[in-house]
C-alpha cells in the first residue's frame, strides 16, 4: 500500500517508519514554509504584525470553525485540547463543591485525568469514571455513562469523540441530547477529528467541543479550536489574564501579547493541501493502511482486532502478557520498539495489560506495517523474559 507523494511531503529520517500520527502530527513541506513565513513577517517589523494581527486571527478563526461546522463567535484558538479542557475546568473551579462529581471515561486521555485529579485536590469535587469496554456498541456505550449521571450532582461530563489510547469512537451526539435531557454540561474530547471525520459541532450540541487541527489537519504544531455554548459564552475564563480580557470571548482567550500564534496563521495552509490532495481519498488511504496495519500485526501477534468505529485512521491490538502495566512499562516498550526496530507508535496502559496503537496517513505505507509485525513478536519475547 502506498499513497503516490505523501512520504515526499514531509521530511522524516528515512530509516524511521512512522506510525504515530495521532500522538503529535507530522507538518508537511508546504506547511511548513507558510509557517517560516509568518515567523520571518514577525522579525521584521514586530509593531506592525501586532497590529495586523487581531484580523488574521479572526480570518483564520472563521475558517477553522467553519470546516469543522461550529460558529466562529463562539469558538476561539488556543494550542491544543488539553488546554481547551483546562480552561473549561478552570471556569468551573469557582462553582465546583465537595459534594458535586465530574464524569468521564476511562478512556479519556491521560492528561484530562491528570488535571481532573489537581482539580479534586483544590476544590474536593469527585471524579467518576466510568468503565466502558473496548468492544462496547453505541448503545451500551450511552447506557454505562448515562447510567454514572446523578442530576444535581454531576457539573460536568468529558468524553472523547475519538479516544486516544483506545482510538475508540464514541457516539458524542447521541452522548450530547442525553445530557442536555438530563441537565448535564459536555465537554467534547474531539482532539483527533478535525481533519479524520466529518463533524457538525453545532450538530452535536455539546457545552463545549475541542479539537487539534495539527493532527490530522495538517497543521503546524499548537493549533486547536473551542467552542462553547452561547450560555457560556460569558462564562469561559482566560487561564491566563491579559489586555484583551475586557474583550471578551474569544479575544480575551486567544491574545497574550508575546504568544507565539504563527501556527494558527498557517493552519489554513494545512486544510488547503488536504483538499488539493483530495480530502475523501487521504481519508480513505489513512484508514486502509491503518486497518492493513492492524491486521498484520494482529496475525504476527495471534490477537483479536477490536474495531474501533467506521472513518477512524488509529487502530489498537491488545500486547499479549504482562509486558505492559502502566505509563512508564508502556514508555519502556515504546522506546524499545523505536530504537530497536525503527518504528514509531504508541503504547498505552489498558485494563490488566496494554494497547500498542498504530495510525495511517499519508506517508505511512505497507512496508511501514510489516516492519513492525515482522520485528514485534521477537521484542515482545525479549521483553517478558
Amino acid at each position: 500500500m502506498i499513497f503516490e507523494g505523501g512520504r515526499e511531503l514531509f521530511s522524516f529520517e528515512q530509516s524511521v517508519s512512522y506510525l504515530n500520527h495521532g500522538s503529535f502530527g507530522a507538518v508537511p513541506a508546504p506547511v511548513r514554509e507558510a509557517h517560516r513565513g509568518f515567523l520571518d513577517e514577525v522579525d521584521r517589523n514586530p509593531m506592525r504584525f501586532a497590529r495586523l494581527l487581531p484580523g488574521r486571527v479572526d480570518e483564520v478563526r472563521a475558517r477553522l470553525a467553519r470546516y469543522v461546522g461550529a460558529d466562529p463567535a463562539r469558538s476561539a484558538l488556543v494550542v491544543n485540547a488539553t488546554t481547551a479542557t483546562a480552561t473549561v475546568l478552570h471556569t468551573l473551579s469557582s462553582v465546583v463543591r465537595p459534594e458535586h462529581e465530574i464524569l468521564t471515561t476511562d478512556h479519556a486521555y491521560n492528561a484530562v485525568l491528570t488535571a481532573l485529579d489537581r482539580l479534586r485536590a483544590r476544590t474536593g469535587v469527585r471524579v467518576r469514571v466510568v468503565h466502558i469496554p473496548l468492544t462496547a456498541g453505541d448503545d451500551e456505550v450511552v447506557e454505562r455513562i448515562m447510567e454514572g449521571v446523578r442530576p444535581g450532582v454531576t457539573q460536568l461530563a468529558i468524553v472523547d469523540h475519538v479516544a486516544a489510547a483506545t482510538a475508540k469512537l464514541f457516539p458524542v451526539t447521541r452522548i450530547a441530547a442525553e445530557m442536555r435531557a438530563a441537565g448535564v454540561p459536555l465537554l467534547v474530547d474531539a482532539a483527533h477529528v478535525p481533519g479524520m471525520l466529518d463533524t457538525d459541532v453545532e450538530a452535536i450540541g455539546a457545552d463545549f467541543w475541542t479539537g487539534n487541527f495539527h493532527k490530522w489537519g495538517f497543521a503546524p504544531r499548537g493549533t486547536a479550536l473551542l467552542t462553547v455554548a452561547p450560555q457560556w459564552v460569558d462564562r469561559i475564563e482566560p487561564l491566563v489574564v491579559s489586555h484583551a480580557d475586557p474583550d471578551g470571548f474569544p479575544r480575551s482567550i486567544e491574545h497574550q501579547g508575546t504568544r507565539d500564534v504563527t501556527a494558527w496563521l498557517a493552519a489554513p495552509a494545512g486544510l488547503d493541501l488536504l483538499d488539493s490532495l483530495g480530502r475523501d481519498r487521504v481519508r480513505a488511504y489513512a484508514v486502509g493502511v491503518a486497518e492493513y496495519a492492524q491486521s498484520v500485526l494482529a496475525e504476527a501477534l495471534g490477537v483479536d482486532r477490536p474495531h474501533p468505529g467506521d472513518g477512524v485512521s488509529m487502530r489498537v491490538v491488545r500486547l499479549p502478557g504482562s509486558v505492559v502495566s502502566d505509563e512508564q512499562s508502556g514508555a519502556a516498550l515504546r522506546t524499545r520498539i523505536a530504537e530497536e526496530l525503527g518504528v514509531e507508535v504508541n503504547v498505552n496502559p489498558w485494563e490488566n495489560g496494554g494497547l500498542l496503537r498504530v495510525s495511517g496517513y499519508v506517508y505511512v505505507t505497507g512496508v511501514d506495517a510489516q516492519r513492525l509485525a515482522d520485528g514485534l513478536p521477537g521484542l515482545l519475547r525479549s521483553a517478558a523474559a
